[in-house]
């Protein structure tokens, strides 16, 4: 099963939206798909969706899946990697007028670049291919969160002042 969200964003991203129903309707894709939309105009005709999830509902659907494809907010991609998944992550472009600039795809080529972890997709045609190199490498994945240990040490520092 895949796990597509694009996030709350207020700006649409049919690019994503439309690419996965296109590889749905075109049999490319087989698998079991859930889109969360958002605000994207496009309506999927043949995959499950719903604009927006509460928060509950939006884990379960994405430790349920397989692969987890993502917009490059780091929120919705660490989630996902904290679950032990790969994700691809699409970030969203300003010449789509899906961000007000293109921080995202930055963002995500720092990522990719220094930590990994990540599938990183620029153009929305690879889709199936890096779906295919996110299932192989979430084999693999094993995610370790500093946050705890950061917590402690911001704690320690809070209480020194």
């Amino acid at each position: 099963m895949i796990f597509v969200t694009v996030g709350t964003h207020e700006q649409q991203f049919n690019r994503l939206v439309r690419a996965v129903d296109d590889f749905v309707a075109d049999g490319t894709l087989d698998d079991s798909i859930f889109i969360q939309t958002g605000y994207s105009d496009y309506q999927p005709t043949h995959c499950e969706w719903s604009r927006f999830l509460p928060a509950t509902e939006m884990e379960s659907w994405m430790r349920g899946a397989d692969v987890v494809v993502t917009h490059g907010g780091p929120s919705s991609f660490i989630e996902a990697m904290s679950m032990g998944k790969v994700p691809v992550v699409v970030p969203r472009r300003f010449e789509y007028g899906e961000h007000v600039n293109d921080h995202q795809a930055n963002f995500v080529r720092e990522v990719a670049e220094r930590k990994g972890g990540i599938v990183p997709l620029f153009d929305v045609a690879d889709l199936p291919s890096a779906i295919s190199k996110a299932r192989a490498a979430s084999s693999d994945c094993v995610f370790r969160s500093h946050n705890a240990s950061f917590c402690t040490d911001l704690y320690r520092l809070i209480s020194k002042l």
